[in-house]
């Protein structure tokens, strides 16, 4: 994904009907909810407009009996708006929520197909901020935004309306001051949009180091980090809440002008009625439905400045949320791509050429060959291509050069969901959920029964020190699996592996982290799995692999040697060269 760009930029309307499309499958509620918008936008400024009649033709002229009527009809008409509004609070609110449920999950249906490589040069501190805040943010213009800047449109095109009909020439003496208001305005809305851009970024930040603070919590504990780590935090802090005094002081400076300029326009409605009233030419009804014209005509004027700063910040989590949506960063499977039931007769790789960045490469056109039921092992020097290998067998990655051959057909032929489905990979770090232990196993596949799962671990010897657990099978393991042992986690992760029974079992550094005891457990159990299964075993161990049917070494990207482990002993190159480093 791009990087973060500092430009303040002005509101994108392609980015907003973008947007906005996602309230397509919400047409009828809108439409109600611009009904109930038109309505009530109408009857605000009729009170004013009821006052003046109440007061010039029934207050003044002492008839009471129709002032009481008039009095009924505002307080109606207040009950109306008040019922009117309620109904489009609750309709947009609805909407609203519907509408961030849908793009929460278009944003995390999108992140899962995302290719590794997105997430090698993208800080997850930056997903979950698009996940989460950004999405926030555009609930306020989903839930009022869009539907109540109509409102304080039409509420202005009313209040002028009514304020022509009761006083063409004092409604132009109010509405003298509007290029003012409309300066003020365009300044504030400049200064927010800059200082809101700086904000989601800084907030992007602070989401960033958190995650990685938090996920190296121990490193930052066992080398006494803390001070250092606290004061980089504070420091990310500050700029945060520097720029939040930003937009403070920016807010209260531009309200207290709206209001001076309301004020000046109340003003010139008491100089004007001071000289007309007593002449006649001015009523005491027109000065007071003026005066509740000139409050309810700053009020919207006021909103919809709010309202183009939820735009704005709609605006920039909008971008950054469909610069996430845009990121094509996928392996993609072939148009005619087959589907793949089971490994039939054998795994190829030929010349395959790899680099993760384009530019440097890692494997420099490998060959070799996996048959069915064989078990090939790679060993090379970190670096040397060995994961990458099975990054691209399990495609991960897409290669830049030769071809990767399963049963004749092409990698790149065969369905990607498919083929993970038959393979299974041990990999030396294991993740585990915050869930039981089954379902840590399970993964929610469904077809996999709770006697799948203790068959596979009892024939991996993992059942007896999970009963030892205090709820068993039902045990949470916590974030990252924070009460087992490494070897203990390293077993859930052998069983996860073998409960589906693949076709192709990928070991990579699997017993690099554990005991020795546990080593020889697990040892003892993947030799009988091994029996009869496609195997591509990693190891810097040498012990590990002596049994395996060829061994692969790698250097430097490349395939130094091929054969037994006592074949390669015998030829005295680069293997023996390991062998003798580590056993010597």
């Amino acid at each position: 994904m791009q990087q973060e760009s500092s430009e303040t930029k002005k509101v994108d309307y392609r980015l907003l009907r973008r947007l906005i499309g996602f309230l397509k499958p919400y047409k009828p509620h809108i439409g109600g909810a611009v009904v109930l918008t038109l309505v009530s936008s109408a009857l605000g400024p009729l009170r004013p407009y009821l006052t003046r009649i109440a007061v010039d033709d029934h207050i003044v002229k002492g008839d009471f009996p129709g002032l009481l009527m008039f009095v009924g009809i505002i307080v109606g008409v207040l009950f109306l708006q008040g019922a009117l509004q309620y109904g489009l609070s609750l309709l947009m609110t609805w909407v609203g929520q519907r509408v961030l449920l849908d793009i929460r999950n278009t944003l995390f249906r999108h992140v899962e197909r995302l290719a590794l490589r997105f997430y090698d040069t993208t800080p997850v501190g930056r997903i979950v901020t698009r996940v989460t805040s950004d999405v926030e943010v555009l609930n306020e213009l989903f839930s009022s935004g869009v539907v109540l800047m109509i409102s304080d449109v039409m509420v202005i095109v009313w209040i002028l309306y009514f304020m022509w009909s009761t006083s063409p020439q004092l409604t132009m003496m109010t509405i003298i001051i509007l290029p003012f208001l409309l300066i003020a305005s365009f300044i504030f809305r400049g200064k927010v949009r800059k200082v809101y851009n700086l904000i989601r970024r800084q907030v992007a930040r602070m989401n960033s180091f958190m995650n990685e603070f938090v996920t190296g919590i121990g490193v930052v504990q066992l080398f006494r980090q803390e001070e250092r780590m606290t004061r980089q935090f504070a420091e990310i802090n500050k700029v945060h809440r520097e720029l939040q005094d930003r937009s403070v002081f920016y807010h209260a400076t531009f309200f207290p002008v709206v209001e001076f300029l309301s004020a000046v326009a109340l003003s010139i409605i008491v100089w004007y009625a001071a000289g007309n009233i007593l002449s006649g030419a001015m009523t005491i009804g027109m000065l007071i439905a003026f005066t509740q014209f000139t409050e309810m005509f700053f009020r919207p004027v006021r909103d919809l400045t709010e309202k183009y700063n939820t735009l704005q910040s709609s605006v920039v989590a909008s971008e950054r949320i469909f610069s996430l949506l845009d990121t094509d960063m996928t392996v993609p499977d072939a148009p005619n791509a087959a589907p793949f039931t089971t490994l039939e007769r054998a795994i190829e790789f030929r010349d395959v050429r790899f680099s993760y960045d384009g530019t440097t490469p890692v494997l420099k056109g490998v060959s070799f060959t996996v048959n069915k039921g064989e078990t090939v092992a790679l060993v090379g020097a970190t670096g040397a291509g060995k994961s990458s290998i099975i990054n691209l067998l399990s495609r991960f990655y897409e290669f830049q050069g030769g071809d990767i051959i399963v049963d004749g057909k092409s990698i790149r032929d065969v369905r990607q969901h498919d083929l993970r489905a038959r393979i299974a990979v041990v990999l030396q770090d294991v993740f585990l959920f915050s869930r039981t232990v089954e379902e840590n196993i399970t993964l929610g596949r469904e077809e996999i029964t709770h006697d799948d799962v203790v068959n596979a671990a009892m024939s991996l010897g993992a059942d007896p020190f999970i009963r030892r657990l205090p709820h068993g099978y039902q045990t949470n393991v916590r974030e990252r699996g924070a009460v087992l042992s490494v070897g203990q986690k390293q077993l859930i992760s052998f069983c996860r592996a073998m409960v589906t029974d693949p076709d192709i079992l990928i070991l990579d550094e699997a017993t690099s982290n554990i005991d020795t005891e546990t080593e020889q457990l697990i040892e003892r159990s993947i030799t009988t799995m091994l029996q009869g299964r496609t195997s591509i075993v990693i190891a810097h161990r040498l012990s590990t692999i002596q049994r395996a049917d060829r061994i692969v070494v790698l250097h430097h990207g490349e395939v130094a040697e091929v054969g037994t482990h006592q074949e390669l002993l015998a030829h005295g190159g680069l293997y023996a060269k390991l062998h003798a480093l580590q056993f010597a």
